[in-house]
């Protein structure tokens, strides 16, 4: 009997997948606890419609994540810190103090662990964060760290 799986089943199949199982298995396990459908036309056509309205909206998360991408060129994240002689900081700028101060100052809000800030930034100047904001789309955030 041929099944829509619309949960992972380890060992048989996948989310959207569609297999041949056998009838007694998919009537008294796959159907009664919800893990799958019977593959009618209806449902085929059903299953359709839903992969291609996720396809679509991975795309407009891409494309999203470019405009930010190129929104984020052009800002500059000026954060205030004390600092010592040759400009070394007293402390350091982390990621979540980078993602606040862009909130503030430039109204976007991005999550501090999708800035790929290595180290945090022990010293005064500019300095370029990476930004993933899509597994397929990586932005910089240039950050300039003042004297207070």
């Amino acid at each position: 009997m041929k099944v829509i799986f619309l949960q992972d089943v380890k060992g048989k199949g996948n989310k959207d997948e569609v297999k041949d199982v056998p009838v007694g298995y998919a009537q008294n396990f796959l159907f009664k606890k919800k893990l799958a459908v019977e593959a009618t036309p209806g449902n085929l056509k059903a299953l359709e419609l839903r992969k291609k309205k996720a396809n679509e909206r991975a795309q407009e998360e891409k494309e999203a994540a470019v405009s930010l991408k190129n929104a984020l060129k052009e800002i500059t994240v000026e954060l205030k810190a004390k600092s010592g002689e040759g400009g070394r900081l007293f402390g350091s700028i982390t990621s979540k103090q980078i993602a606040d101060a862009l909130h503030k100052e430039h109204g976007y809000k991005i999550d501090r662990r999708k800035l790929e800030l290595e180290q945090p930034i022990r010293s005064l100047g500019h300095t370029h964060v990476p930004v993933k904001l899509h597994p397929d789309v990586q932005g910089t955030i240039n950050v300039h760290v003042k004297e207070a």
